[in-house]
């Protein structure tokens, strides 16, 4: 069996008292397209946080394709291929849709600080070419037309966009998308589903996404892992999701189960 892109090996991470995940554990492989689920402060962000240096583990492990990364910072992170969205957006909402997304590009920039400050030709021609590759990644997003506009401008939906075409422009290896579907109406959660499955084959990016709205994780998760008070409660196909009693019961109580 091939290296997992992304391989968690069990996790945990507490504060105070309260054990926020636990033994925390997922192998994706590369181009897969799985789903983290739960209710509402079962752990979900937590463990987004841990993978992607907000928050150091006390226990377990974190590869990204064999490099362990766990205890780097972020931006290391990042450098080494594991990119992500957030849950509320995070963009600088005063600067350009472009310039949002060539922020991204700089994970990759080798320039020093003595060649932006003077401008050297090497600068000049990398800041082309990362704009360049910002406006590619905005016309696969039918955002070019709005790479001028400030971003805070945008409709809800679009900002979700411009903070994937951020995500993307790291050129990750794995991509967490952190409730991607947040806000957007049912047309543009069927737009952005048919997104997220053309970023894993366009790019061959593997995604692991946080989402609350059942009907998006069940049609485009090939599997799919479900968290409880920090604790790993499921994991399996969708089918064996929704038919699972423990995940019907944190879901829905005993009683509706």
């Amino acid at each position: 069996m091939s290296r997992p892109i992304l391989d968690i090996e069990k996790i945990a991470i507490a504060f105070g008292g309260l054990k926020a995940v636990q033994d925390f554990t997922l192998r994706l492989p590369t181009g897969g397209l799985y789903g983290l689920i739960g209710p509402n402060g079962a752990g979900k962000t937590t463990v987004f946080n841990l993978l992607t240096g907000v928050y150091t583990p006390q226990a377990g492990t974190i590869a990204v394709d064999g490099t362990r990364v766990e205890g780097t910072r972020p931006h290391e992170i990042a450098a080494q291929g594991l990119s992500r969205t957030f849950q509320n957006i995070r963009l600088f909402g005063l600067l350009s849709v472009v310039d949002n997304v060539m922020l991204g590009c700089h994970v990759r920039g080798r320039h020093g600080l003595a060649g932006t400050i003077l401008h050297s030709p090497r600068h000049v021609a990398q800041e082309r070419a990362m704009r360049r590759r910002a406006m590619e990644l905005l016309s696969l997003f039918d955002l070019a037309s709005a790479a001028g506009e400030q971003a805070k401008n945008l409709s809800y939906g679009d900002q979700r966009r411009v903070e994937i075409c951020r995500a993307l422009a790291t050129e990750p290896k794995v991509l967490l998308l952190d409730e991607p579907a947040a806000g957007m109406n049912p047309q543009e959660k069927k737009e952005l589903q048919a997104l997220i499955r053309s970023l894993r084959d366009r790019f061959g990016v593997s995604i692991l996404l946080i989402e609350h709205d059942m009907g998006v994780v069940m049609d485009i998760c090939e599997r799919i892992t479900v968290l409880d008070y920090g604790e790993t409660i499921a994991e399996g196909t969708p089918t064996e999701i929704q038919r699972n009693p423990k995940v019907i019961e944190a879901y829905l109580g005993t009683e509706a189960a």
